[in-house]
């Protein structure tokens, strides 16, 4: 019951809000504020407190009463202020394997003159927070749960606080397209296919082999020295690196479609297992699962543009 209030009253601000775009800053319409378990028991001892001191005409626990809750007024004012006016200015989903976490990186900015403490970020369940210093921004990085392969999808991000002395609870919701994709997981014991295609990239050492040129590209981490093109880069260029092919050489190409033996599952795990391998080895590969064709090349963007096409495999039909 407590799950459907609360999926209602968010899907009520969404339609009062309408949906963001980064930069989401905090204004006062936006930011709701109750009392949280700890405060209302307070604000239930103060009500005791003070039918106990008009009942026996104390004067010392009305006092008392009173000042309680102007503190607790003064928290509540703190609480409101602590989140007023922060800045959600980035959030970058980080990709991960199935049965691993995921991980959200938020960015959070402060404008005013004064630290905000314990800003609270919050997904699916999961939580982070931080402290912003005045004038100043920082990243959290909120861990997600990655069960299957896909994509992890949520419609609105929470920012929430209890500072000070977690009396109330002030929070507003940041309603943003967020998916994060999901690896299949790498695993598999078959060995990896012979080469596929042609590889390029390397002079060949033999003098038997000949070499096609093929052009320039931007510079990786691992290229040699002796591959990049200094003359180039002497004019002004950026770090270019020849690439070369040697006749006869070959490429590795994964084939989703070589592996009848396994179920779509196995398949996708065995591919995925082969791509790490290859990317830790600074092999050139490619992969083509049913009309998905993606080229031989290496490095992050290629590994990730190939794992993306194997997490996303028959659910592209489905949605």
């Amino acid at each position: 019951m407590k799950r459907l209030r609360q999926r209602l009253f968010a899907n009520w601000a969404k339609r009062r809000q309408g949906p963001d775009t980064l930069p989401v800053s905090i204004h006062r319409r936006r930011l709701y504020i109750l009392p949280t378990r700890g405060g209302t028991a307070f604000a239930a001892a103060l009500f005791f407190m003070l039918i106990a001191g008009l009942n026996y005409m104390n004067s010392i626990a009305l006092f008392l009463t009173f000042l309680l809750a102007g503190f607790a007024l003064v928290a509540m004012h703190h609480c409101h202020r602590n989140l007023l006016n922060v800045t959600l200015t980035g959030v970058i989903p980080v990709a991960a394997f199935a049965g691993e976490q995921a991980r959200l990186d938020i960015t959070l900015a402060n404008a005013a003159g004064f630290a905000r403490n314990q800003v609270e970020a919050s997904l699916i369940g999961r939580a982070a927070a931080a402290d912003l210093a005045p004038r100043s921004s920082e990243r959290l990085q909120l861990p997600v749960e990655a069960g299957k392969r896909g994509f992890i999808r949520a419609e609105r991000l929470q920012l929430a606080t209890t500072f000070p002395f977690g009396l109330f609870r002030a929070w507003a919701w940041a309603h943003l397209p967020i998916e994060i994709i999901v690896y299949p997981r790498p695993r598999g014991a078959l060995p990896m296919p012979a080469d596929g295609g042609r590889r390029s990239g390397l002079r060949t050492q033999t003098g038997g082999g000949t070499e096609e040129w093929l052009g320039l590209r931007p510079f990786r981490d691992g290229d040699s020295p002796r591959q990049v093109a200094w003359k180039a880069y002497a004019r002004g260029a950026p770090l270019l690196v020849k690439e070369y092919s040697s006749a006869g050489s070959e490429l590795r190409m994964f084939d989703f479609s070589h592996l009848p033996q396994l179920d779509t599952e196995a398949r996708l795990e065995q591919l995925a297992r082969w791509i790490v391998d290859a990317e830790a080895r600074g092999e050139r590969y490619g992969l083509s699962v049913a009309s998905h064709r993606i080229g031989p090349d290496r490095g992050p963007e290629h590994r990730h543009r190939c794992l993306t096409a194997l997490a996303l495999y028959g659910l592209e039909e489905r949605s």
